[in-house]
């Protein structure tokens, strides 16, 4: 039996799926939310083998409540279904654990095969999507970030939260200018042109540190 949690912030379409699953003998719907905290705290009560959920949700949202989850049970399958089709947004999922990525506009019984595929250990992608160049960016993504000091990579993840140099000093108890430094350094390891382009860099991978 493939024990499956559900967590979509609109109600039709959790409907939808419900009347899609509801009659698979093979499938047992553990329940169904509308966030990330209450998913999460669904997992823990019921600890499915496969977790179906949208990426842009109430108070946690979907990529963040994949790790917690991934973190606490390892085991369980998790796919995204969700209407972002950017490299992005598929690129932090599948780092974050998920082993299948859905778009909304796919024909619902694509959900069955996603849930199938993925409860038999294999991963499972939209047709659209072109996973095989987005994973091989995020290893060039990750081989970048490991140029970088630890220092280094805590400023980033402060400059990513919009904190000036001058705040993110006072948070580390150093001088502005050790800060500047490191942003220089940042700049030249990863290949960037300017303050701009590293504040883009640190809000992109701001779940990758």
């Amino acid at each position: 039996m493939i024990t499956i949690a559900i967590a979509e912030d609109h109600q039709s379409l959790i409907d939808g799926i419900h009347l899609l699953l509801k009659y698979e003998k093979e499938i047992s719907i553990v329940g169904m939310v509308n966030d990330g905290e209450a998913l999460l705290e669904l997992v823990r009560r019921k600890q499915p083998k496969v977790v179906l959920t949208d990426i842009r949700m109430p108070k946690i949202d979907g990529i963040a409540v994949t790790k917690l989850i991934k973190k606490e049970f390892p085991r369980t399958k998790i796919i995204a279904f969700s209407m972002y089709d950017q490299d992005n947004a598929i690129r932090q999922m599948v780092t974050a654990g998920a082993t299948g990525y859905l778009l909304k506009n796919s024909p619902l019984e694509e959900v069955l095969t996603a849930i199938q595929e993925v409860s038999l250990g294999n991963h499972y992608y939209d047709a659209a999507i072109d996973i095989a160049s987005i994973l091989d960016h995020e290893k060039q993504s990750k081989s970048k970030k490991q140029l970088l000091t630890k220092s280094e990579r805590e400023i980033l993840k402060l400059i990513g939260q919009g904190k000036a140099s001058s705040e993110i000093a006072a948070v580390r108890f150093t001088s502005v200018s050790t800060v500047e430094k490191h942003r220089k350094n940042m700049i030249r390891k990863l290949g960037l042109h300017g303050k701009g382009e590293l504040l883009r860099y640190a809000v992109e991978k701001k779940y990758d540190f």
